[in-house]
């Protein structure tokens, strides 16, 4: 059965055969309608991929059948034949909705190039539109996961916002800025924002401030004319005319430079831009969000960060609470991850054993829910069995900073050593010291936290030549 299927719409039934012979050749399977009245019944039958339909048809002109076929099937392609010779027509087909036209006598050799076109264009269109639905479906707010009150309360925030937006006009969408610490999920947040909202159905447009040096991130941002580099030979739009209609996302926000600021700020006022080595003024039509995991306030009170700008950015602010504070999301986000890496390498069936979500629920997560992910992942890719054991958790205690957790449920899996051993005296110091900050050097509560008497607290403290310091 052939790949493709073509519907030929000519009333000379003589040249209509002839053109189904040939394309039937190159393996595309092609049915003749004699009549434009024929092509609308046999539309519904077998749902061709091109129409290829003569101009002057009896009855409904070919340009009238365009529209009509691009009511009944908006994926398929119509090409027009015409022997007129009429600029005009052509220009008429194309707004009609035509992909293309060829005029008569038709040359075969053309008509099979237009038609490889045509379909390359329709594989092309419904491949974007698979990936648009499946990140419509993958990065809404339903892709945010949790039940923690705290995820709970910011998917309220959400929620209510995308509500109000869905009665303002498209144009007058507030500033979105999103914070949160590394690995919280805030590109997830901007892009719910972007899939739920009114400009869905746009483009969104990621830009990471930290990845592109800040000489170059100017011209990835507002684009240039030739000659605005030595090297430049056309003009080039940058990352903000390709978020038209849509979605600018502008991650790591705190790490662009004052000189630059300057110039986000006249976007966000006056929503225009100007490339660079160009005087004109484009304007522009989209949303903006951004995201940073820095302390802005404090960046202002330094000088580091432009004030006005930052009035300008956090009309709305979305903070994304750390794994860490989100409870039992920990135990539901490890599953989900498990189950996801499980399937990519072939290893359906693994599940976490009670310790290991007791290890899991405890560390303090300081890459949150990317550092998550990606423990899992080399778990996963290395797991021999099918239940996930402490042991098997690539975690780093030593990175996760201060944690409430029980010091006993660290046991001595949870502890990575390193390969040319430890040395015990080291250990001993570095736990006497952290126990005592933690009880701000209070003696007898940390000699009951670490199983000791106060005298026998007190004399490692001598021992090891401790002090309290000075604040």
């Amino acid at each position: 059965m052939p790949q493709y299927t073509i519907l030929v719409v000519e009333d000379d039934e003589i040249l209509g055969n002839n053109i189904c012979t040939s394309l039937q050749r190159h393996g595309w399977g092609a049915q003749l309608a004699s009549s434009s009245e024929d092509a609308l019944q046999m539309l519904g039958k077998m749902h061709p991929d091109i129409v290829l339909t003569d101009l002057n048809l009896p009855g409904i002109t070919g340009i009238e059948l365009i529209g009509r076929v691009r009511d009944a099937d908006p994926d398929a392609k119509v090409i027009l034949m015409t022997g007129d010779g009429n600029v005009q027509t052509a220009v008429d087909a194309m707004k009609a909705g035509a992909y293309d036209y060829l005029s008569k006598p038709l040359v075969l050799a053309e008509l099979k190039l237009l038609i490889e076109r045509a379909l390359d264009a329709r594989r092309m269109e419904k491949t974007l539109s698979f990936y648009q639905n499946r990140e419509a479906r993958d990065a809404g707010l339903a892709a945010l996961l949790g039940n923690s009150p705290p995820i709970q309360a910011m998917k309220t925030m959400i929620r209510q916002l995308l509500d109000a937006e869905a009665h303002m006009a498209a144009n007058d969408l507030p500033v979105v800025l999103i914070g949160g610490e590394t690995g919280t999920g805030k590109e997830l947040v901007a892009r719910a924002l972007h899939v739920d909202g009114v400009r869905g159905d746009g483009p969104f447009v990621e830009v990471n401030c930290a990845s592109i040096p800040s000489h170059l991130l100017e011209a990835e941002l507002f684009g240039h004319e030739k000659g605005a580099f030595t090297d430049a030979r056309e003009r080039r739009a940058g990352l903000v005319e390709a978020a038209e209609g849509g979605t600018l996302f502008l991650d790591e926000i705190g790490e662009i430079d004052l000189a630059l600021q300057a110039k986000l700020l006249k976007l966000l006022e006056e929503r225009s831009i100007r490339r660079l080595g160009s005087v004109k003024e484009i304007k522009v039509n989209l949303r903006i969000v951004s995201a940073t995991n820095r302390d802005l306030e404090k960046m202002v009170r330094e000088g580091k960060f432009r004030s006005d700008l930052y009035y300008r950015l956090h009309i709305i602010t979305v903070n994304v609470p750390p794994l860490r504070a989100r409870g039992d999301d920990i135990a539901l986000l490890a599953r989900h991850f498990l189950t996801l890496h499980a399937r990519r390498y072939g290893k359906a069936g693994l599940e976490f054993n009670a310790d290991a979500l007791k290890v899991l629920k405890g560390y303090g997560w300081p890459g949150n829910v990317r550092e998550l992910r990606n423990m899992l992942e080399q778990t996963v890719l290395l797991a021999a069995g099918k239940v996930i054991t402490p042991n098997q958790l690539a975690i780093c205690p030593g990175l996760s900073g201060p944690c409430d957790r029980d010091f006993h449920t660290l046991d001595s899996y949870c502890m990575s050593v390193p390969s040319n051993g430890v040395s015990v005296p080291e250990v001993e110091r570095d736990l006497v010291i952290k126990m005592l900050d933690k009880t701000d050097w209070n003696v007898t509560k940390s000699a009951r936290l670490l199983g000791l008497t106060r005298d026998m607290l007190r004399y490692r403290i001598e021992k090891l030549g401790l002090e309290r310091p000075e604040h």
